[in-house]
């Protein structure tokens, strides 16, 4: 069973960064896809970022440029390193893993990922 645990939220300025974690245990190594998603208040979960096993990323439009994921294999841990952050970043992170997946990484569906994380809070003041 893979378990994943989250850390490295908090409160910040706009402009600001925050570094997130993800460390994952259990049968980690047979996933093919790591992600992080974020959900607002009042709104649905989305996808922010998506890594897969070769190391291949993909961002969501409102992020690219500003956001970083990144995988340690070894300590099976991944990163989200969030620069030049802004309110409409608030919302709680989670980070998934998944897979392998037929439609691939980046197309899954977030309901595919089978492991999640309890959360962490980012919240951005102007």
């Amino acid at each position: 069973q893979v378990q994943l645990v989250e850390s490295g939220g908090g409160s910040v300025q706009a402009g600001g960064s925050l570094r997130l974690s993800c460390a994952g245990s259990g049968y980690t190594y047979t996933r093919e896809c790591w992600g992080w998603f974020r959900q607002a208040p009042g709104k649905e979960r989305e996808a922010v970022a998506r890594i897969n096993s070769l190391g291949l990323t993909t961002y969501a439009d409102f992020v690219k440029g500003r956001f970083i994921i990144s995988r340690h294999k070894d300590l099976n841990t991944i990163y989200l390193q969030m620069n030049n952050l802004e309110p409409e970043d608030t919302g709680i992170y989670y980070c998934a893993a998944g897979g392998p997946f037929s439609s691939g990484c980046h197309r899954a569906e977030l309901t595919d990922f089978g492991a999640w994380g309890q959360g962490t809070q980012v919240t951005v003041s102007s």
